[in-house]
């Protein structure tokens, strides 16, 4: 008897007492492992993570979080041959486990990266810009996130044991919330191998990531407002985690993944010898082979027009007939077995439903030939290619969760759109075309239907990473019938964990709250410029108010001529009169903008190393000829760089005339040593 894999619960590696399921290779139905719950203690996973894995994570910035999750993909980058051994028995080609384990490891260096780069060295996130409430500015409002004093739940499904894990894994440790971890049974010996491997680093706070191998039964009932569950499976699983109490009632947030009859569209402009109808073919045959066709993102529907059908068909025919299938250990093979037995049978029920209004044109739904493999033993199957008669209904229905896929004709952009719409809802459609007017009617069409378009063409196809890639950066999930959920999306998936608050207050206690700079606060005068003061000396609100300069006539042209911007406004007297806005000679935005740094700049070598951008700039009002500006410079974020000497300090500039009006607002970046001199600690 093969070994019983163990849950990691409560900081201790649990072993269940009896001895489990058995899990199979899915290529030669050898046991790999076997799998039990019994007798784990839910509840204690859920208070280990409320008490212990959270109040950790929460006493982190955003950063040191982004710097855990670095440190913890390095660590897997290292240990990813161990991985890659155990993945080929899942029945997972190299590619196949590229796209796991690789995936799942390239998704944490996203989202560590993304973590330092877009959010601030705090704990606390700002959304939008801040809501003047009364007229006298000593009453405003400010939306804000913080994490949540919970657990995420993650529940996934059996295709992706370790991207599935990581890709969820990584949002929510950067907002701050612990994870329990339910994989699906089947694979979940590449799971919890992946989480041994997380857990002996000692990267993450403890109680920070738990593992459930085994039935769940239980944990649900543990959940409470504060808590979430993300669900990648069944429509009919998800239908029953929507009807749990705590989900009804309870508040317990639930994002679902389910089914989804993802679709591909060849477009009408495209004809067989073009480069859109080859891209085309290769997109279809690669989401039906890649994992098996076991991705949540792949094409089920191929919908092309009806006057190429039978060459689509054949095309399709001739490509998928190359596609060897076998034991994934022979580097020959480009398809191996399907996660199970039990899986095999599910897609071949699914495609006799179809062949009710299908017939098979491609593969041997009996079998076929295998390559270095038992076609009794291993979950072995061909890829089909069915060609729907018109009016079919099932293949808008069915969803077969293997390497199948269905020809359907139409006629017209509009019955394209129709068609792909009776999905009821998908996480993610292509459609190949060079045609500018198709792509954006196909778009918009699809769009309200799917979480991701994609479009590909010949000027993209070298860069595309195809129809069935869910990127970091980018939404994953989609609307009806995929489930409603939505995960990834960058910085839009560590805010899903986040709660969103309105804040109202004075400006000075808005600063305090969110440990930025608030329009209307106190400003404070440090009695020495603050350039020369390095970022352990800086302060919120330290401020610099600047003399006045008079912009002359000649400034103006000096600057058009230097610059040959001599735009009718800043050099045509008569013309600049007749301007509504402007009613005369007007200096240049960039003018103005430039005489303020030159009247807040403290020249000497000192703290300040860069000026690296300038943000929100506005001008507001025109500044003419003899008009005297001013500009007042404060500190408004302070943001110390992990593993530098230096940080970044945002300021708030205002510059104003002789009459106070604001000309000009904008946010100056700079980047300040730590330390100055810098070698002083």
């Amino acid at each position: 008897m093969s070994a019983l894999l163990e849950s990691y619960a409560a900081g201790r590696w649990f072993r269940a007492a009896d001895d489990g399921e058995p899990l199979l290779d899915a290529a030669t139905g050898e046991e790999v492992g076997r799998i039990s719950s019994r007798g784990l203690d839910v509840a204690a996973m859920v208070r280990y993570a409320r008490e212990t894995g959270g109040p950790a994570l929460r006493a982190l910035t955003f950063h040191e979080r982004a710097a855990l999750l670095k440190a913890l993909a390095k660590h897997l980058l290292e240990g990813k041959e161990e991985l890659y051994a155990l993945s080929v028995r899942t029945g997972a080609t190299a590619r196949d486990t590229a796209i796991d384990v690789d995936g799942g490891i390239g998704t944490l260096f996203s989202y560590a990266s993304k973590g330092v780069r877009e959010l601030p060295n705090d704990t606390v996130f700002l959304d939008g810009g801040l809501e003047r409430l009364g007229k006298g500015g000593t009453f405003v409002g400010q939306h804000l996130y913080t994490s949540r004093p919970g657990v995420a739940v993650q529940i996934n499904a059996f295709n992706f044991p370790v991207w599935g894990m990581l890709e969820k894994l990584g949002p929510a440790f950067l907002a701050g919330l612990p994870s329990i971890v339910k994989p699906a049974g089947q694979t979940a010996y590449l799971a919890e191998a992946a989480v041994r491997q997380i857990i002996q680093s000692g990267i993450l706070p403890e109680g920070s990531l738990q593992l459930l191998a085994g039935g769940a039964g239980g944990l649900l009932d543990e959940l409470t407002v504060q808590d979430s569950v993300d669900f990648t499976g069944s429509a009919h699983t998800a239908g029953v985690l929507r009807r749990h109490p705590n989900v009804l009632d309870g508040g317990v947030l639930l994002g679902v993944e389910a089914d989804s009859l993802n679709c591909s569209i060849l477009g009408p402009d495209v004809r067989p010898e073009d480069p859109e109808f080859g891209l085309f073919v290769k997109g279809v045959v690669t989401e039906m082979t890649v994992k098996a066709g076991q991705k949540c993102t792949a094409i089920r529907r191929v919908l092309v027009p009806e006057a190429l059908a039978g060459t689509v068909v054949e095309a399709l025919s001739a490509r998928l007939a190359k596609v060897t299938v076998g034991d994934p250990r022979n580097p020959e093979v480009r398809m191996g077995a399907l996660a199970s037995l039990g899986q095999r049978d599910e897609v071949r029920k699914a495609v006799e439903t179809l062949r009710a209004s299908a017939e098979i044109v491609a593969g041997d739904p009996g079998g076929g030939p295998v390559l270095d493999g038992d076609p009794e033993r291993g979950a072995f199957m061909t890829p089909l290619l069915l060609r729907a008669r018109p009016g079919a209904t099932e293949p808008h229905d069915v969803e077969p969760f293997g390497p199948v896929a269905t020809v359907l004709a139409y006629n017209g952009v509009e019955q394209a759109v129709a068609l792909a719409a009776r999905g009821r809802g998908s996480l993610v459609a292509s459609v190949a075309t060079h045609d500018p007017d198709v792509a954006r009617s196909v778009v918009l069409g699809l769009a309200p239907w799917h979480g991701r378009v994609l479009v590909l063409d010949r000027d993209d196809a070298q860069e595309s990473t195809g129809h069935g890639s869910p990127l970091p950066v980018l939404v994953h999930g989609g609307p009806g019938r995929a489930g409603g959920g939505e995960e990834l999306g960058g910085i839009r998936g560590v805010l899903h964990h986040m709660q969103r608050t309105a804040v109202q207050a004075s400006p000075d206690l808005l600063t305090a709250v969110t440990g930025r700079w608030t329009t209307g606060a106190a400003r404070i005068d440090p009695g020495v410029h603050p350039f020369r003061k390095s970022l352990a000396e800086l302060r919120i609100g330290d401020t610099i108010s600047s003399a006045r300069r008079t912009v002359s006539t000649a400034d103006i042209d000096h600057f058009a001529e230097f610059t040959g911007d001599t735009f009718y406004a800043h050099t045509d007297p008569a013309a600049a009169a007749r301007n509504p806005l402007f009613g005369g000679i007007v200096a240049h935005g960039y003018l103005v903008v430039s005489l303020a740094a030159g009247l807040f700049v403290d020249p000497a070598p000192g703290p300040v190393l860069a000026n690296f951008g300038v943000d929100a700039l506005r001008f507001l009002t025109p500044v003419k000829a003899g008009d005297a500006i001013a500009v007042t410079l404060t500190v408004k974020q302070i943001t110390p760089r992990s593993g530098a000497d230096y940080g970044e300090v945002r300021w708030d500039a205002v510059v104003t005339n002789q009459e106070d009006r604001p000309v000009a607002t904008y946010d100056v970046l700079t980047l300040v040593a730590k330390t100055w001199p810098q070698n002083a600690r």
